[in-house]
């Protein structure tokens, strides 16, 4: 691994909002749009050792997530909320490891799994970027993988709506990305929302990595 693959300050919430916006990062979902934030650490020196942001795309099957919270928030089961609760991590995404292939909409599941955390917080932003305390469309849900987790030659992750609490427990969708079984019973199924392929960061034990997935829910 390099020692530093990119070290940039953190731009004003405001930008943040902002960067890649305007960018025809394949085609998007109209459920709003999203953009990752990425930052791994030295869990000794706490020196950054990669930092990055970048658009993601949102799939088909978070139209299936917003349509059963507006029918019901406690469904598929009747004693937890079933919104977006995870974000998972992998390492097979396609192509070259420096230019992967483009994340489609049809993506169900990552195609090499190999970590995933409940989020460690989530937090309402105003248009600004700025966190309040009450109800926005955006939300922050930031993840993070301690020393131990998670280590291998990063080049996927998504957020999902987890059928199980326990991140052991994995029930993927077994379809996509090149083709789209809108048939499947996804009930008791772990639902992928955004899905971002990168060029491939390899964490080893030694570091952390923390990552802020920014979802703006609606035009």
């Amino acid at each position: 691994m390099s020692h530093i693959v990119r070290q940039e300050k953190m731009p004003p919430g405001h930008a943040q909002m902002h960067l890649g916006m305007d960018m025809h990062y394949a085609e998007r979902v109209h459920l709003g749009h999203a953009e990752v934030f990425f930052e791994m650490r030295d869990a000794r020196t706490r020196k950054v050792l990669v930092w990055w942001n970048r658009p993601n795309v949102i799939t088909k099957d978070a139209g299936i997530i917003a349509a059963r919270l507006h029918r019901n928030s406690l469904e598929p089961t009747a004693t937890k909320n079933n919104g977006l609760t995870m974000l998972v991590v992998g390492t097979g995404a396609t192509g070259n490891l420096l230019n992967p292939d483009a994340p489609q909409q049809t993506q169900r599941k990552l195609n090499n799994e190999i970590g995933r955390k409940a989020f460690s917080s989530s937090q309402f932003r105003n248009s600004s970027g700025v966190a309040v305390a009450f109800p926005t469309n955006i939300v922050d849900f930031t993840a993070t993988f301690g020393e131990g987790e998670a280590v291998g030659p990063l080049n996927e992750m998504a957020l999902i709506s987890a059928f199980s609490s326990n991140p052991t427990v994995v029930n993927p969708v077994n379809d996509g990305p090149d083709t789209y079984d809108a048939t499947i019973d996804t009930t008791q199924l772990d639902l992928l929302s955004n899905y971002l392929t990168f060029s491939v960061v390899s964490k080893p034990s030694t570091a952390t990595v923390a990552i802020t997935w920014r979802y703006t829910f609606g035009p």
